[in-house]
């Protein structure tokens, strides 16, 4: 670190790193903050580009849908726009990040309060914030989803609200619309299992209050930002989880207006007060379930105050339809988060590992276990009932397959499901489940959803996947290449594998096939032949007697 007081980096350090390792690209020619940015970005996600090639994208020439250009530049994807920036910002490999995480939430380091931050080196208050041209509106907020949302949107947030009764304070990532130079309205979700920030909202209307204090951080250091879309659990402080995560104190500082504490090498701070009396309509608003979300009554925030960076840059996630950058940022943390859960809270032997499925379902919906061979049926449904209870949101259709089912692979899945499961005794609905995060908003509280469980393995050796065995592949595309051939994306399973009900002696008859000797294989087979059988009676030389 360049600040021999912190133990981790701060945005501007984050994208430097992006750069040596060539994961962030650089636009300098004018971008349309209203109708172009996010699209661009978008075209990574559904273009057919592999999820290892997607990139940050750091925009420094940003203008308006009416021309207006602004002086901070925005970055989208620069903390998930894949599971290597991921990594880079939890500044740990994939395979560790979970016991970085295990680690940071058991042993949480208290933050370090200071007295100057760089997040205030700029400080805008009073009439500053009033009228076209100032406050919010002079920040380059991107909108998500051209053609659906009413108004640029927040989305890399970490929204920071405090309990009135205990002072523990909690970062949320929510989504917050500009609505006038000072004032947004803020979503915190309501739902089951939901929102802190939202707890404390109620508490504060309970006590009578009028105003709630929050502050809206935009760009704060990557292990702080991770935090805010992580669900830990209720009253633990985030902050210290992001300082486990460190492995040091996160430097605080508190706001100009209202009485919060806000990382100091945040790119920018919106503090303000949150009405508990009065609700305005917000949306629509692409959200990450995939869906269009309409309007509904959200909570008004008037700006007291915005501090920032002198040299500060605007963040912002892409979400809505899955893949996503959102959705990237949940998957790295929640698979690890679902395996511990299965196999060391609930001690199920044979639980390999835990897939949320991503595209178009959000993470939530779809959750894939990967079950050793030979695992008892009775851990087989305990894994996959463990997996459907364990978040209240999450899990609404969990199934289980064999380690030679690629998870993230549909087609695989579904052949799993077309020949390794009986509907009549390898499948289970279970009742009363609360539908979760999802476009019927308006009546999600009065409707009941269910989960299904899917039992996908199999129930026996089976012969091995009818493709041709990896040295063989490998050779012919040598071939292909040589020929200058289109690039070829590899899809799993795309070799096959002599495991399962396969023999040697018909390993060996292969090899003499591929060999261009299968006349020896027929000179063995003809001296077999027998009379007074049906045809298609099985033969296997190892029941020979």
């Amino acid at each position: 670190m360049t600040d021999p007081n912190r133990s981790y980096p701060d945005l501007h350090e984050h994208l430097e790193e992006l750069k040596k390792q060539g994961l962030l690209l650089t636009i300098d020619r004018p971008i349309d903050k209203d109708a172009e940015m996010h699209p661009l970005v978008r075209w990574q996600y559904v273009g057919g580009i592999e999820e290892h090639e997607r990139k940050a994208f750091l925009f420094t020439n940003v203008v308006d849908g009416r021309g207006r250009k602004y002086k901070f530049p925005v970055v989208v994807g620069a903390f998930a726009g894949n599971r290597a920036i991921y990594g880079i910002g939890m500044r740990a490999p994939l395979d560790e990040v979970q016991t970085r995480w295990d680690h940071a939430i058991a042993n949480p380091v208290p933050p370090r309060i200071v007295d100057k931050a760089p997040c205030q080196e700029v400080v805008i208050e009073g009439d500053a914030l009033k009228g076209e041209g100032h406050g919010l509106d002079t920040l380059p907020i991107p909108v998500s989803t051209p053609g659906f949302d009413s108004a640029p949107t927040l989305t890399a947030t970490n929204v920071i609200t405090k309990d009135p009764d205990t002072g523990i304070h909690n970062h949320g990532t929510y989504r917050a619309a500009l609505k006038a130079p000072d004032r947004l309205v803020v979503r915190m979700a309501t739902r089951v299992g939901g929102a802190g920030g939202y707890r404390h909202y109620v508490k504060h209307q309970q006590r009578g209050d009028k105003t709630m204090p929050c502050a809206i951080v935009l760009g704060a250091p990557p292990c702080v930002a991770f935090v805010a879309p992580m669900k830990l659990p209720i009253d633990l402080d985030e902050v210290g989880v992001a300082g486990g995560v460190a492995g040091g104190p996160v430097n605080v500082v508190r706001c100009r207006t209202v009485d919060l504490l806000v990382p100091a090498e945040a790119e920018l701070v919106i503090e303000g007060l949150i009405d508990t009396v009065h609700l305005e309509p917000e949306g629509p608003f692409g959200e990450s379930h995939g869906h269009v979300a309409l309007e509904e009554f959200n909570m008004p925030m008037r700006v007291t105050a915005i501090t920032h960076r002198k040299n500060a840059i605007i963040a912002s996630y892409i979400s809505q339809v899955t893949p996503s950058e959102s959705s990237a940022i949940k998957r790295v943390s929640y698979e690890p988060m679902f395996l511990t859960h299965l196999s060391k809270t609930l001690g199920i032997r044979g639980v390999k590992r835990v897939t949320l499925h991503e595209r178009m379902t959000a993470l939530r919906r779809i959750a894939i276990v990967t079950m050793a061979k030979g695992t008892p049926r009775t851990e087989i449904w305990r894994a996959l009932q463990g997996a459907a209870s364990f978040k209240a949101d999450c899990g609404k259709i969990c199934i289980a397959v064999d380690e030679d089912i690629d998870p993230d692979n549909s087609d695989a899945l579904l052949w799993a499901i077309a020949f390794r499961m009986n509907p009549s005794t390898d499948l289970q609905v279970l009742n009363y489940r609360s539908p979760g995060h999802g476009p019927d908003r308006e009546h999600e509280a009065e409707r009941e959803d269910a989960t299904l469980l899917m039992d996908a393995t199999m129930k026996e050796e089976l012969p091995p996947l009818s493709l041709p065995k990896k040295e063989y592949m490998e050779r012919a595309r040598k071939v292909w290449e040589e020929l200058g051939l289109p690039k070829l994306r590899p899809q799993s399973p795309w070799f096959g594998a002599a495991d399962g009900d396969w023999l040697p002696k018909w390993d060996e008859d292969a090899k003499r096939a591929a060999q261009g000797r299968y006349l020896e294989n027929g000179s063995v087979s003809e001296k077999l032949q027998r009379t007074g059988m049906k045809p298609e009676t099985r033969y296997r030389p190892d029941e020979e007697k």
